[in-house]
């Protein structure tokens, strides 16, 4: 059975338009550098967690996710956007 991939799509295109926002008053060019997707896939009686780096050295993603896990903590009730 096919998954619907739309939910992944718009979460994306919300977080490109969250760094563009972010970035448009910034001098200067910037790239997007390393990225981690990690999705949730739930099913009947399943759950499973996938993860998908584009870094291709343990440390960088462990580096991504470590950032990921400060961020999320330092922001968990102050309502900022992640």
């Amino acid at each position: 059975m096919p998954v619907d991939q739309s939910k992944v799509g718009a979460h994306m295109a919300q977080q490109m338009e969250a760094i563009e926002e972010a970035y448009k008053d910034v001098e200067g060019d910037f790239e997007i550098g390393d990225i981690c997707t990690i999705v949730e896939v739930r099913g009947k009686g399943h759950s499973d967690v996938r993860i998908r780096p584009n870094v291709s050295s343990a440390h960088g993603i462990f580096g991504l996710l470590k950032m990921a896990e400060l961020i999320t903590l330092n922001g968990m009730g102050q309502g900022g956007e992640r």
